[in-house]
């Protein structure tokens, strides 16, 4: 499943009441989520190691249960400055299904995770073509929630474009969700 904007199909999910399953997170004061389904697991941070030559988005990967994974800080692909881990410092490792059809895990990082929980696709809007700080293809989404907007990124566009990755991100259960 693509993670490609599709509001006509959302305005009609809207009607039906669904809502989109995330897992909540910030990077730098900002709140994001991910689609559940393409969540693995939440770890603490580990030792990195810095690949050289990698691009600066996925210059590092990690050992994760035995296997070497990239790590991605989606800080840089929106222009943010590399923050220092602090305790509340985690890496959410995603499935990324990478074209031809083979998934790979990758590592992101996070400055705090906060929950799973569902956005109303009913409160969800594609971003605005002007006034926004970031590239608007980076984001899959915007999500009113409690007085605050929460930024679903769209990491399909982002791989291709900062991590020199070409494929999909796709959640485990290829739920019929996407927005």
């Amino acid at each position: 499943m693509s993670e490609a904007i599709d509001m006509t199909g959302a305005v009609q999910r809207q009607a039906a009441g669904e809502a989109l399953q995330v897992l909540t997170f910030d990077l730098q004061g900002e709140t994001f989520a991910l689609d559940a389904g393409v969540v693995r697991e939440v770890i603490d941070l580990t030792a990195e190691t810095r690949v050289p030559g990698a691009a600066p988005f996925v210059e590092a990967v990690i050992n994760f249960r035995g296997r070497v994974i990239p790590l991605a800080d989606l800080r840089l692909a929106f222009g943010m400055a590399r923050g220092e881990p602090t305790l509340d410092s985690r890496i959410v490792v995603i499935e990324f299904e990478l074209k031809g059809g083979d998934a790979t895990l990758v590592g992101l990082r996070a400055d705090k995770v906060h929950e799973v929980t569902l956005l109303p696709l009913a409160d969800t809007e594609a971003p605005p073509s002007v006034g926004l700080r970031w590239r608007a293809d980076f984001i899959r989404c915007l999500a009113k929630r409690g007085g605050e907007l929460v930024i679903v990124p769209d990491l399909s566009q982002i791989f291709a474009t900062r991590g020199g990755a070409s494929g999909t991100v796709v959640p485990f259960a290829q739920a019929q969700i996407s927005i």
